[in-house]
């Protein structure tokens, strides 16, 4: 049976989930107006640092991410749409963040980026952004049915002294109020972004833990298994949606 979901989830979305509402379609119109300002997006600032780091040679002496995969515009096309996916050495999936920065440490010969650090949000937003417009396309690798599941339980399981789920505010309360916020449907569509409350970029995890943290949960480590499947399920359950990074949001 679970299978069988994990199918639907990866299929195109039908038409009864045309309801579905991203965090731009509830934003105000001057917020969309400054998302969509090829010159006033503050996030743009981390995708030019990191289209920047993509064509540079480390001082290894490795070839550059444009010198090993080419054109970033045209190899990173479509690459965030399907993340995260699996990796053979450590036979688990990764985020498109951890992607990048295993690149970096076995390609290239350098140290580990931290996770929240402007180096790896500007390659990711930079990545991310040669996906812009494209749908989610969930990878279809069976190996992830598995890492989906335990997603769709973490979203799905009560956490934290409110004793909260991700699923009741996201799925049950979605258009309804927290105090003055309103509660979007939390499709990962424009990660990382910029949010006006934090004044920077900002990643997915940086996201869940925000949420863990309010419902006075212990968050999991940024890149943790937990993380990535998590993300997995938010993926599928976002499939057909078209990526928007870097999005803006309050």
């Amino acid at each position: 049976m679970r299978a069988a979901l994990a199918l639907l989830l990866l299929a195109p979305p039908a038409a009864a989930q045309d309801d579905r509402r991203t965090g731009y379609d509830d934003m105000t119109p001057e917020l969309q107006a400054m998302q969509d300002d090829p010159v006033g997006n503050p996030g743009l600032f981390w995708v030019l640092d990191g289209e920047a780091m993509y064509s540079a040679a480390p001082d290894t002496g490795a070839e550059s991410c444009a010198g090993c995969h080419g054109d970033g515009e045209t190899a990173m096309s479509g690459v965030a749409a399907r993340y995260p996916a699996w990796d053979e050495a450590l036979d688990r999936p990764v985020d498109l963040a951890g992607r990048i920065d295993l690149c970096r440490v076995r390609h290239q010969g350098l140290p580990p980026l931290e996770r929240e650090s402007d180096a790896l949000l500007s390659l990711t937003a930079y990545v991310t952004n040669q996906s812009r417009g494209l749908p989610i396309a969930p990878d279809p690798d069976p190996r992830l049915d598995g890492w989906r599941e335990q997603g769709e339980d973490l979203f799905t399981t009560r956490m934290g002294q409110l004793n909260l789920s991700c699923a009741q505010c996201h799925d049950d309360l979605a258009g309804g109020h927290l105090a003055a916020a309103l509660i979007p449907q939390g499709h990962p569509t424009g990660y990382p972004l910029y949010r006006l409350e934090w004044e920077t970029m900002g990643s997915l995890d940086r996201r869940f833990g925000n949420c863990m943290f309010g419902v006075r949960a212990e968050p999991f480590g940024a890149g943790s298994a937990e993380y990535v499947a998590l993300e997995l399920y938010l993926k599928a359950r976002a499939a057909g949606l078209a990526i928007e990074a870097p999005a803006i949001r309050p």
